[in-house]
């Protein structure tokens, strides 16, 4: 396939060792450089990518700049794992090339099956500032080697009214393939564009397909221009309970689940802090008698992480499962926490973590978050069993909290009853989560060094930073009623 902007064809041809992440993570001599989520030792990640499950192995594509700890010339940088647990690092997948529509990065988009060939389409920008295209790369079968040739499949529209356009990703519907990209409009609201896509290599622009004037995505995902969207069939917790499997692909509306919309919500200066963060829409997928097009109508929403440090999530959804993976950054310290400068973070020589897989679920018409099974193999050693008061963890760690049938909801026994997950030492107190649990609840927390994500039963999650200092230590504290059950993370054997 020969593109029309590059005359020469980028094979990405690297042949490295292969790299067991646990290795680089249990070696790495930063203290904060989390053990149990894979990532390179060295350079800047951000949005996960191209997420998907093939030939038995799930792959983890990210926006990737191996050569510093800032956001620049972004690759593909590749992990990928049999079981979610243990995960090998590969060669850089995609790279910008030289004089192409990706030259200034390669940027977030989707891995999907063209026909039997695994296939990329991702944003593409040829300069600072310069507008996104679809660009499109075909894979080997095992997903390592990739062929560049900065073919554009899809150019910024001819609509005077878009003024941005983000991030491409692929459903199906009713047996035909489709693609939305995140846009802004020129009257300040964000939108959706949608495209059919009966040949991946030339995408049929259908037009402005959702906008954030609709009040339910006026109310819920608020934003200048909607990033990273996501649309998939998330299977319903009684469903689910039951055995039934659900697939984003099969596209009836008639099947089980809930169509499932995300978006990260950006802002103009939000300069990777994105205070708006990361919102859902709920809803039906129909189809436009008159045109056969798809017509998405939102019902319900909320946030999809109660966190100040997630953005940029991808799910993908498979047979009987839809899975979430998030990119939590670095920063300047938020809500009172102490952060990392620049300076700190080009003396570490990396940025930038993906959260644990999790899977997601509707409980009772709202997005229900928890973390994949197959996270329970990290549990180790158990610390403490049913404690009270105040709580030491360990620097990698696992608890859970619940509630009695007084304990830990606003106003019972009249005292504190905040669950507070802080760094205690050096004559100081820092506050990192705090929360409450209602009886019937549960509070899973994970400790990975600077990484803290937190899941309550029936909700979203929680994914905030922090940073121990020397001689500071992770505790605890939990409000009469409540108690809490600890143990270390450790690789399985």
């Amino acid at each position: 396939m020969r593109s029309p902007d590059l005359a020469a064809v980028h094979l990405n041809t690297a042949h490295v060792n292969t790299v067991h992440c646990d290795d680089v993570a249990d070696t790495h001599p930063d203290a904060a450089f989390p053990r149990f989520h894979a990532r390179p030792a060295q350079g800047w990640i951000n949005d996960p990518n191209g997420i998907s499950f093939i030939n038995g192995r799930y792959h983890v594509f990210f926006q990737y700049n191996p050569d510093s700890a800032r956001h620049h010339k972004i690759a593909w940088g590749h992990v990928s794992s049999a079981d979610l647990v243990r995960w090998e690092e590969h060669p850089v997948a995609l790279r910008p090339q030289d004089g192409g529509p990706d030259e200034y990065g390669c940027w977030t988009g989707v891995v999907t099956d063209d026909g039997g060939v695994p296939t990329a389409a991702y944003s593409g920008v040829r300069s600072d500032g310069g507008h996104s295209q679809v660009v499109i790369a075909r894979g080997s079968e095992d997903l390592v080697r990739w062929e560049q040739t900065g073919h554009v499949a899809a150019t910024m529209p001819a609509d005077g009214l878009v003024t941005a356009v983000r991030d491409p990703f692929i459903f199906m519907f009713n047996g035909r393939r489709y693609a939305i990209q995140g846009a802004g409009l020129a009257t300040g609201h964000a939108a959706l564009l949608l495209y059919t896509v009966e040949d991946m290599s030339d995408w049929k622009y259908q037009g402005i397909w959702l906008t954030s004037e609709n009040p339910v995505a006026s109310e819920f995902t608020p934003a200048e221009i909607w990033e990273c969207p996501q649309l998939v069939r998330v299977p319903d917790a009684a469903d689910a309970a039951g055995g039934a499997g659900t697939s984003a692909d099969s596209g009836t509306s008639s099947e089980s689940g809930t169509w499932l919309m995300m978006f990260s919500l950006w802002l103009s200066g939000d300069a990777h802090e994105h205070a708006n963060g990361v919102g859902h829409l709920s809803g039906s997928l129909t189809e436009d008698p008159a045109t056969g097009l798809p017509v998405f109508t939102p019902r319900a929403g909320g946030k999809s992480d109660l966190g100040r440090d997630f953005y940029a999530p991808q799910v993908v959804a498979l047979e009987d499962r839809a899975l979430l993976w998030g990119w939590a950054n670095e920063g300047p310290g938020r809500d009172g926490r102490r952060g990392r400068s620049q300076d700190d973070i080009d003396a570490a020589g990396w940025a930038g973590v993906l959260t644990f897989p999790r899977e997601l679920s509707v409980v009772d018409g709202a997005l229900a978050v928890s973390p994949a099974p197959e996270i329970d193999a990290y549990r180790g050693a158990q610390r403490a069993s049913q404690a009270s008061g105040a709580v030491t963890l360990p620097a990698f760690a696992e608890a859970i909290v619940t509630a009695g049938s007084a304990g830990g909801s606003p106003g019972a026994g009249g005292g504190d009853t905040a669950i507070e997950l802080l760094l205690v030492g050096n004559g100081s107190t820092q506050t990192v989560f705090s929360g409450t649990v209602q009886p019937g609840e549960e509070l899973r927390m994970f400790v990975d060094a600077s990484l803290v994500e937190v899941y309550r039963t029936g909700s979203v999650a929680t994914t905030v930073r922090a940073y121990p200092a020397a001689g500071e230590e992770w505790q605890l504290r939990l409000p009469a009623g409540t108690k809490a059950d600890v143990w270390e993370l450790a690789r399985p054997v």
